[in-house]
């Protein structure tokens, strides 16, 4: 079953979110783990191809969007079906993608605005609800 862990950060604004999300990334990719990065759309997809490439200067995370012909260590979805994918999701998405129980783990980053936290808090009874077993981290820093 599928582990999920709810980052809930003090910022407010989703550029945070993104960088935490680059930092998990690095974290499970030195960890061992493949990771999917899941996002609404084809620019979000763009923003965050380059932001993983800028998000530390003394660090490089193998990263490209996912395509079916080669795979990379850090992939970006925005749709598509996640293939052989089963370590890490991160859900930079409105809605949480359908194919979620495919992975080991989910990755949920809460920021402190009113539509994201009623987003996560529906998720959150969602998930409860369903038995899946979740984890609640507060992340001060970032």
């Amino acid at each position: 079953m599928t582990r999920i862990d709810f980052y809930i950060l003090s910022s407010d604004t989703l550029e945070s979110g993104d960088h935490f999300a680059c930092r998990l990334a690095e974290k499970a990719h030195r960890a061992g783990l493949r990771v999917l990065v899941a996002v609404d759309n084809a620019e979000r997809a763009e923003a965050l191809d380059k932001l993983l490439w800028t998000f530390r200067e003394d660090a490089f995370l193998p990263h490209d969007r996912q395509q079916a012909e080669k795979q990379a260590a850090v992939e970006i979805n925005c749709g598509e079906d996640p293939g052989a994918h089963h370590g890490l999701l991160i859900n930079l998405c409105s809605e949480v993608p359908g194919w979620f129980s495919r992975f080991e783990r989910l990755a949920e980053i809460v920021v402190q605005q009113p539509e994201a936290l009623a987003r996560s808090r529906q998720r959150y009874s969602y998930f409860r609800d369903r038995g899946y077993p979740l984890q609640s981290h507060r992340i001060s820093n970032h």
